[in-house]
């Protein structure tokens, strides 16, 4: 659409020229070649907070206080400064322009956690419908605890973890929800995905997916727990069964005498944890032995098949647990399995993982994948988006570049895919993504891949802390003429002097201005260095 990299003159192209139809936010978006955020303050003066990430429609920054008890949140603000001289951009900026209350206003602070627990530094989840915020407080977690009550064995222990409902207006904490003897994995929103009103939460200690909902009115409500059981009156079937089955007919009981009533001889029942598998494991089994079944017609074929196939692997299916889980829609769940091994390892890429779409409505498992299947990467490939499972109401996140909108994505993944050693192991690897993690990615128009090239072992819109380097981190034009256009870096401005304390560095971009945070930080609980780029 636009003829010229002049910022007038596309202003001029906009007013005369219509863009191609679903096109109009994508020229939008080329408007920031040319503002970008090319003016730094190193070392700003600020709180020494931790800084979690702004929200996806721009409107709050959220940072915890360093004891991990208050939340403090911020309305980022424009620099506003009088200038008398005629050239204001040949001048230095004013002193009191390099603090960091010149980007930024605290509304509130409000402490989340009690005095036996913290806040998860790492999970943080956003509302944009309603503006409300969802965080998570728990107390320190058991590694070695012993599996009593049907818990799995080898996973750690929290005596309570807490969601906190928030509304971010005003800080005022609308509903909790606490679980108690349990773990959920928050680091990074591993362990939580929210989908429109739906908020789905996995217990890894007792194997079930939590589905609540987020009411208007602030409220979150059970919508069901999906795991043991799967319909909502799975569980008084089978109590009413066991209750029958504990009741015989007494004229056909042989007459005891007292004593023996009195010990309890004929109240045995039978224990339904030991008789049964999970309801969600039954429909997996069942699932993986109609696939294999209806693969032959011949009878003697399909008992072969059954026993290479099934009976041969039947514990390893019947070991696999929850480890992961995302909407897909508001009926169906991609649920990744895999081994208690998986769980508790730091890389779970070594471990045989499996993915099944579940649908809530009828608890049917309507699809199953081995993490190296081909077919589920080519979905993958194609249909990216779908993964991502952004909200309908995001206005922002619907624009972050994946293989099946971007073609320099698509690009870079097939380059990775040709230097793999092998196609298993490329597949695996992409595929251990899956099920993505909610909103843990940046929707600014910088890592936009159609419009800028830049170095993704340093810096990408994905949320990770990544190694500090002393060079700044280059941002070019994907378009010609090729030029820079600006450049982040962390730290000092003159570069680390001790270079040999290690150092991390995490980037915060705003969703639509050009500005960002980039924090350097160390492993030693050092106040972290803050610096603020922002286009003057």
């Amino acid at each position: 659409m636009f003829r010229s990299n002049n910022i007038v003159a596309r202003v001029f192209q906009r007013q005369i020229y219509t863009p191609a139809p679903g096109t109009s936010v994508h020229c939008a978006r080329r408007f920031y070649e040319n503002l970008v955020p090319s003016c730094t303050i190193y070392d700003v003066e600020c709180p020494d907070h931790l800084f979690r990430k702004f929200t996806d429609d721009g409107q709050y920054l959220i940072s915890f206080s360093r004891n991990h008890q208050d939340l403090i949140v911020y309305r980022p603000t424009w620099l506003s400064f009088s200038c008398k001289e005629e050239d204001c951009d040949a001048h230095d900026l004013p002193p009191k322009s390099k603090r960091f209350e010149s980007f930024f206003t605290q509304l509130y602070c409000v402490s989340l956690a009690s005095c036996n627990e913290q806040i998860c530094k790492d999970f943080f989840l956003y509302m944009e419908s309603n503006q409300y915020g969802i965080f998570a407080t728990s107390t320190a977690p058991v590694p070695e605890a012993p599996a009593t009550g049907g818990a799995i064995q080898g996973v750690p222990f929290i005596e309570k973890m807490t969601f906190h409902l928030l509304r971010l207006g005003d800080g005022v904490i609308l509903d909790e929800k606490v679980f108690n003897n349990d773990f959920v994995n928050l680091t990074h929103n591993v362990g939580v995905f929210l989908y429109d009103d739906l908020l789905a939460i996995v217990s890894l200690r007792n194997q079930a997916i939590h589905i609540l909902q987020i009411r208007d009115s602030g409220n979150l409500v059970d919508v069901r727990a999906i795991g043991a059981f799967c319909h909502e009156d799975d569980e008084l079937f089978l109590n009413s069964n066991a209750q029958c089955m504990a009741l015989p007919d007494k004229s056909k009981l042989p007459q005891l005498p007292e004593n023996h009533a009195q010990n309890g001889l004929h109240h045995s029942q039978p224990c339904l944890e030991d008789s049964f598998l999970s309801g969600i494991k039954q429909r997996l089994l069942s699932f993986i032995f109609r696939g294999i079944w209806n693969e032959e017609k011949d009878q003697s074929l399909r008992v072969q098949g059954l026993k290479k196939k099934f009976y041969f692997h039947f514990q390893d299916y019947v070991d696999l647990i929850i480890w992961k889980v995302q909407f897909l829609d508001r009926h169906h769940l991609l649920i990744k399995f895999g081994s208690v091994e998986g769980v508790v390892s730091r890389n779970a890429d070594h471990h045989p993982a499996f993915f099944a779409v579940y649908n809530m409505e009828t608890t049917e498992i309507v699809a199953f994948y081995q993490n190296s299947a081909e077919d589920l990467y080519l979905l993958f490939e194609q249909f990216s988006d779908h993964f991502h499972g952004a909200s309908r109401n995001s206005l922002y996140m619907n624009f972050i570049s994946s293989p099946s909108n971007n073609i320099h994505a698509l690009e870079q993944l097939r380059c990775i895919k040709n230097k793999a050693n092998g196609s298993s192991q490329f597949v695996k690897k992409m595929l251990s993504s899956l099920p993505f993690s909610c909103q843990t990615q940046s929707p600014s128009p910088y890592f936009d891949l159609s419009l800028y090239r830049f170095d993704e072992k340093l810096i990408s819109a994905t949320d990770r802390h990544r190694q500090s380097t002393d060079h700044p981190i280059k941002f070019i034009l994907r378009r010609q003429p090729y030029s820079l256009k600006f450049k982040i870096k962390s730290g000092p401005e003159g570069g680390s002097t001790d270079g040999r304390t290690k150092k991390i560095a995490l980037f915060l971009f705003h969703p639509f201005l050009p500005l960002a945070l980039s924090i350097q930080q160390t492993l030693f609980l050092q106040p972290s260095v803050v610096n603020i780029h922002f286009r003057r």
